[in-house]
């Protein structure tokens, strides 16, 4: 446990560092989800999806080849997008309408992300492992911290 809170508490640390003078949100999806896919262990796939026309489309990722569209209520990702709130898969196969982009992934997590300081919905963090219950309630605790640090700390709106 100590672990996972150090590796969460210096990757909210880095993440902050390294995106807070940057306005490019492509770049700072891309920084991130790198550094999460490198610090994290146990992952095969780390991936930003926006919601954009009524569906989800892929953004930066880190990992094997993934889903590029996901209609709302498909997946994981696309109940996240439908509820707004975070979501740990222990056992991705027996999730309901589950989207096997990746055959090695056993369970999942999913954080909503939204604009900053307003409700509006801007898509999601998904985490994927090949290990079954890899996920819990800490790293979804982190992750919803980590999220929203994306937008840096302008507020950007592009």
């Amino acid at each position: 446990m100590e672990t996972k809170k150090r590796t969460y508490s210096d990757l909210i640390n880095q993440t902050k560092a390294l995106l807070q003078h940057e306005f490019d949100l492509v770049a700072n999806m891309s920084n991130m989800v790198s550094l999460i896919f490198e610090k994290v262990p146990g992952l095969n796939g780390t991936t930003f999806y926006r919601w954009k026309n009524d569906e989800l489309i892929l953004g930066p990722f880190q990992g094997r080849v993934a889903c590029m569209h996901i209609p709302a209520n498909k997946g994981v990702c696309g109940h996240v997008a439908v509820t707004k709130k975070s979501e740990i898969v222990p056992d991705v196969h027996q999730f309901p309408g589950h989207i096997a982009c990746d055959a090695r992934s056993r369970s999942e997590i999913v954080v909503p992300v939204f604009w900053p300081g307003t409700n509006r919905f801007f898509g999601v963090l998904d985490l994927d492992s090949p290990y079954l219950n890899h996920f819990d309630v800490m790293d979804r605790n982190y992750l919803e911290q980590l999220a929203p640090l994306v937008f840096g700390n302008q507020g950007l709106l592009s």
